[in-house]
């Protein structure tokens, strides 16, 4: 199993410790670049794909930890991408 693979699986088991910086890393093996607005744009963070497809996430703060919903939000974007 790659470790693409192993990280895949470690967010659709939905952890309660999954941290941003995860969530990052695996958004940018999957094609996905960052896109902060600026200094407008506060904690609010797009992932965007060259398909198009964009991702919406908040960088939890104070700690590092995605919240539930988060998780939630994440996996369902990403079944929209084929094969995942």
């Amino acid at each position: 199993m790659s470790k693409l693979e192993k990280e895949i699986k470690r967010l659709k088991s939905k952890p309660k410790d999954f941290t941003y910086e995860e969530a990052k890393s695996l958004l940018n093996k999957l094609g996905f670049f960052e896109y902060n607005k600026g200094k407008t744009s506060g904690s609010r963070v797009a992932f965007i794909n060259y398909e198009n497809i964009k991702i919406e996430l908040h960088k939890p703060h104070p700690g590092n930890i995605l919240k539930p919903y988060q998780i939630n939000k994440l996996l369902d974007k990403l079944k929209e991408l084929e094969g995942f």
